[in-house]
């Protein structure tokens, strides 16, 4: 009877092993889970508060270093990250393997953490939505170059929250939190490079542009919609009407992204200092 216990338990001991692990590996390296209420497509997202979060993080000197960008047009502009940009003596844009290609204007947004690069050429645009309303739980995609290498995460939408930034500049400005519940397998730690990149959600529509993570939280901050249409009518930019939005499934967000990049949608950055 013992030996029969020995061999039940060991059975159950391998199926829970077999959850934990083997299920894992099919959406990668995800943090805790969701809250079990934390549906997709939940309540609409309400509007801002003063009881929002608040997410504080440090503006340091201005250093090499790479981010990511997405194309808004076909006239060669893009919109990244400010801090990816800022202070750069020189920006250029991955365009093949080996190949930059100088960004030719940097414009800097003096309220929100966005930046607009121009090149002159941009061959595949994104599609941006910035008027439709989000809902707490809808599916976002996160594709860049995290780690200065192709990689992508996906999200739920979590709550909005406020960024604080601190150190060499000083601001506040509305963001969207996502929470991630998937990555590219091999793809850990903190997501150094993503910033600048675009976050679609499940239309293939650009609904913002990642600004700050916590890793410690699995936590992914986008610049608010309003950020980006204020930044956009400040510069008075033209966006591509025509621009392709194609569908995103968990399931297949690993190959929608290497479309992105691949069709230079979506582009790797580099900055230089000295």
């Amino acid at each position: 009877m013992r030996h029969l216990d020995f061999l039940l338990y060991a059975l159950v001991f391998g199926v829970v092993v077999w959850a934990l692990f083997g299920l894992g590996e099919k959406h990668g390296d995800a943090p805790e889970p969701l809250p079990d209420h934390f549906e997709q497509d939940g309540p609409m997202l309400p509007n801002p508060s003063v009881f929002d979060e608040q997410v504080l993080v440090m503006v340091e000197e201005p250093q090499n270093g790479l981010g990511t960008a997405f194309a808004i047009n076909r006239d060669g502009d893009w919109l990244t990250a400010r801090h990816v940009v800022d202070g750069c003596r020189r920006v250029s844009l991955l365009v093949a393997p080996g190949r930059y290609v100088p960004v030719e204007r940097v414009q800097l947004s003096p309220d929100s953490d966005l930046a607009l690069l121009s090149t002159g050429r941009s061959p595949h645009s994104a599609a941006l939505d910035l008027e439709s309303p989000l809902h707490i739980g809808q599916a976002g995609y996160h594709i860049g170059y995290p780690g200065g290498r192709p990689g992508e995460v996906a999200t739920r939408l979590l709550a909005r929250s406020n960024l604080l930034s601190r150190g060499i500049r000083r601001s506040e400005e509305p963001v969207l939190a996502w929470a991630e519940v998937g990555r590219t397998r091999g793809l850990t730690g903190a997501l150094n490079g993503l910033s600048g990149g675009p976050v679609f959600d499940a239309a293939g529509r650009v609904r913002g542009v990642v600004v700050a993570e916590s890793p410690r939280r699995g936590r992914i901050y986008t610049a608010a919609p309003s950020s980006i249409s204020s930044f956009l009518a400040s510069i008075d930019l033209d966006l591509d009407p025509n621009a392709e939005a194609r569908p995103i499934k968990l399931e297949d967000y690993g190959a929608q992204a290497d479309h992105a990049r691949n069709s230079l949608q979506v582009v790797k950055v580099a900055c230089e200092v000295s």
